[in-house]
């Protein structure tokens, strides 16, 4: 079943110093505020945390009710971390989006928060690419070949219809 874990590495295969490292004097107030703002998530994720094996598999038949013990394990599936912004009049928010950050020169691009689910997959690897390649996305020859891998790259990518360029299609 998916039920959440809790970790202080931001990488599955991190270091558990990992979290504690990153707190400093202006994301401590952020991070305290959405915990504030959250109260009845931060509730349900403890809830789920402190779950025994034998709530877990009564959740499990809810969905599955032929379900046995013998026949689940706990396996950690994946790691995310949660983005929490800060913000003027709150403080910080939580985040609950894909949010693609990286480098001035896109030598390294990254995605934070929830991964891309297929309504957003596209949109989001296009914005990758207009990072790390803003030059060649720019071009009539990556928008030919962009658009014949993928035809709906106009609509996704949120153009008009003029490559960027202005050249006529």
């Amino acid at each position: 079943g998916p039920f959440p874990i809790f970790s202080t590495k931001y990488l599955k295969e991190g270091s558990w110093l990992d979290l504690p490292a990153a707190l400093n004097a202006t994301n401590i107030f952020p991070m305290i505020q959405t915990g504030l703002d959250n109260i009845p998530l931060t509730k349900y994720l403890i809830g789920q945390l402190t779950m025994s094996p034998e709530q877990r598999l009564a959740t499990l038949r809810e969905y599955y009710p032929n379900a046995k013990m013998e026949d689940w394990k706990l396996e950690t599936a994946g790691q995310r971390v949660q983005i929490i912004k800060p913000d003027p009049s709150k403080g910080g928010v939580l985040q609950f989006g894909t949010e693609i950050v990286g480098s001035k020169d896109g030598s390294i691009i990254s995605l934070l928060g929830a991964s891309p689910g297929a309504s957003t997959a596209a949109k989001v690897m296009i914005e990758v690419m207009k990072r790390a390649y803003p030059e060649q996305v720019k071009s009539s020859k990556w928008n030919e070949r962009l658009r014949m891998i993928f035809p709906a790259f106009d609509q996704v990518a949120g153009k008009t219809g003029k490559s960027p360029d202005s050249a006529p299609r």
